[in-house]
C-alpha cells in the first residue's frame, strides 16, 4: 500500500521525530518490526519514566508514525511502516532525477527470511 503524505503530515511526522527520545523510541520500534514492543519493555530499554514514555508515545501516535494494540493486559506499540516509507518517499522524491533509488522497507519480506532461516536445518561444521 502506497501512502501519500501531504505537506502538513510530513511537517507533523518530522516534528515528532526531532526530539531525542522520540527519535530513539521510533528507530527501537522500527528494529522491532511489526511485533512491536510492550509499553513496560520499551521503558525498560530506554530509561524512561512510564509517565514520560505516554507522553512521546502520544505524540508518535497522533503523528500517525506509530500504532498500538492490546495484548492481553499490555499495550503493544509498533512503527506504522507505510508512513515510514511515506515519509521517506516524501523526503526523497525528487533525487536522482525523480528516480526512485531508495528500497522500501518491507518488514513482512524481513520476518519471513528471518522465519525461514530459523526453519532450515542446521549445517554441519567442516573440520
Amino acid at each position: 500500500m502506497k501512502l501519500k503524505l501531504d505537506s502538513r503530515a510530513i511537517v507533523g511526522s518530522l516534528g515528532a521525530l526531532a526530539q531525542e527520545t522520540r527519535l530513539a523510541l521510533f528507530r527501537m520500534l522500527v528494529a522491532a518490526g511489526p511485533s512491536g514492543l510492550s509499553a513496560g519493555l520499551i521503558a525498560e530499554r530506554l530509561g524512561v519514566p512510564p509517565s514520560s514514555l505516554s507522553f512521546h508515545l502520544r505524540i508518535l501516535m497522533s503523528a500517525g508514525l506509530i500504532n498500538q494494540r492490546r495484548l492481553g493486559r499490555q499495550i503493544i506499540y509498533a512503527g506504522d511502516f507505510a508512513a515510514m516509507n511515506a515519509l521517506v518517499g516524501y523526503l526523497t522524491e525528487n533525487c536522482c532525477g525523480g528516480e526512485i533509488c531508495v528500497p522500501v522497507c518491507n518488514p513482512g519480506n524481513a520476518l519471513a527470511r528471518k522465519q525461514a532461516g530459523r526453519a532450515a536445518p542446521a549445517k554441519a561444521r567442516r573440520r
